[in-house]
């Protein structure tokens, strides 16, 4: 990779070397050297375009996720001062990569104040859905097991992203850190340095904290590349509400999440659905918490029709499918538009094209009945949302359920059309992209069925032509 480096007013393109697949701060430095004729043990700041300081932790995080500059500065190591020379009174063999402000001192030689930080943790947990969770598991068995360490660094991590942007400093890193294992006690490592490592290690750039903001990075990369090419319409378009319920925030709508948790009453469950669908919506449009929809309302995956419902608090009665049957003639076209709409490879020549049988099993998967759903579950991988048949035999199917996020969410009506017409509406229920293989027949489904976005989202020669073909056969 080549980046921009300015130095003095004079900017030269430099390469970023690679070691172990990992861009390399320490070699970058050298480079920028060399390339400005600088002396070898010259001390080096940098900094992005925005002004701010870019450490060695974060560097190849900060490569990664988006396309940046830098401006290089000197920096004299005894006074800290920035000098107009490029000189430097430095003796040491290697150049220095820590930063010289006082802030950044006070992190190498020592943690910041634990009971800050233990309150910022807590602060977070309390007030975030499904903090409480968390507290309540240390508090009954003095650990936290896989799946709620799990929810725990998500909601740490939505809420550091949420306050700090992104690329958040170290020693923000290190005060979240710092502070799980000061709330926590019984977390801590008493084999390591500071006991938090594990969740972040300053100096390696891992823990738990660190690859849960690289994934949070790189998904939000991937999603504004795919940005730059993506087009009006389809699930992840934000839209006004097409309902008249009186929507809960802040204190009432953590207290109506709360409520509805633990609650056996189904009407109550779904109408506190419905008050807090705008607080939901903004988590699933969120790149850094859309992830976490499913953990933050658990009664998805216990309470069937709850998609169905959000889907028409976005669009009301008017595009909703009805039971009445009028489908039948419709799923053998359903089925022949995916054969008819097959995916096409997109990218390099050399990418393999995925065939219309294979697109099928991206669609719908069938898992005999007595076999493990746990066990298939953890072996789907981050797929896009499918329908998942359970039953005896492909042709005798007794329960349906939409898998996403590797959980899955029984369907309100245990029929194969009614359970596809569920598994349509949970893209948009949850702002989730179609599955590329798929994209041309769920944009058929979309204009030609729903009469969603027509004529503002995009549509291949393809999808227009069989629309063409059915609409005049039918007339």
């Amino acid at each position: 990779m080549l980046v921009p480096v300015e130095y003095k007013s004079v900017s030269k393109w430099v390469r970023v070397p690679k070691v172990e697949d990992v861009y390399n701060y320490s070699e970058f430095l050298q480079g920028v050297l060399a390339k400005f004729n600088l002396p070898g043990l010259t001390s080096l700041m940098l900094k992005d375009s925005t002004g701010v300081e870019v450490d060695s932790d974060i560097f190849d995080e900060l490569l990664n996720s988006s396309r940046v500059s830098f401006k290089a500065f000197t920096e004299e190591c005894n006074e800290g001062s920035f000098l107009s020379d490029g000189s430097s009174s430095s003796s040491d063999s290697t150049i220095r990569l820590e930063s010289t402000k006082a802030w950044k001192r006070q992190l190498i030689e020592g943690p910041p104040d634990s009971s800050s930080a233990r309150d910022i943790v807590n602060a977070a947990l309390h007030s975030k859905p499904g903090g409480d969770q968390v507290i309540k598991e240390y508090e009954k068995k003095n650990s936290l097991c896989d799946g709620i360490r799990r929810k725990m660094i998500n909601i740490l991590v939505a809420d550091m992203v949420e306050s700090h942007g992104r690329i958040p400093p170290a020693h923000v890193r290190i005060t979240y850190a710092l502070g799980i294992t000061t709330l926590f006690p019984n977390l801590k490592d008493p084999d390591s340095k500071n006991g938090y490592e594990h969740f972040y290690d300053h100096q390696s750039g891992s823990g738990y904290l660190a690859w849960r903001l690289k994934t949070v990075q790189r998904n939000s990369a991937q999603e504004i590349e795919k940005s730059k090419v993506s087009f009006q319409g389809g699930p992840k378009t934000h839209r006004s509400m097409h309902s008249p319920v009186r929507q809960l925030s802040g204190d009432e709508g953590n207290e109506a999440m709360s409520v509805m948790r633990h609650s056996s009453d189904i009407t109550l469950v779904q109408d506190k659905m419905k008050a807090t669908f705008q607080q939901r919506q903004k988590v699933v449009q969120d790149r850094a918490t859309a992830s976490t929809v499913l953990d933050l309302f658990p009664r998805f995956l216990d309470t069937s029709g709850l998609i169905e419902q959000d889907f028409t608090m976005l669009f009301g009665e008017v595009v909703s499918e009805s039971d009445d049957g009028v489908w039948d003639c419709e799923v053998a076209a359903i089925l022949l538009v995916l054969h008819l709409l097959p995916p096409t490879s997109k990218g390099k020549k050399s990418q393999v094209k995925i065939s219309a049988k294979d697109a099928a099993g991206r669609l719908v998967k069938f898992l005999r009945v007595g076999k493990s759903i746990e066990t298939f579950l953890k072996d789907t991988g981050p797929a896009q949302p499918f329908l998942l048949c359970v039953g005896e035999r492909n042709d005798s199917i007794q329960h349906f359920y939409i898998v996403m996020d590797q959980k899955a969410i029984p369907c309100k009506t245990q029929t194969g059309v009614a359970a596809f017409d569920e598994l349509f509406k949970a893209h948009f229920a949850f702002a989730v992209s179609y599955d590329e293989a798929l994209c041309n027949f769920y944009t058929f489904i979309q204009t030609t069925v729903y009469g969603i976005d027509v004529g503002s989202v995009k549509e291949s020669p393809r999808v227009k032509e069989i629309r063409a073909r059915l609409l005049h056969s039918s007339v």
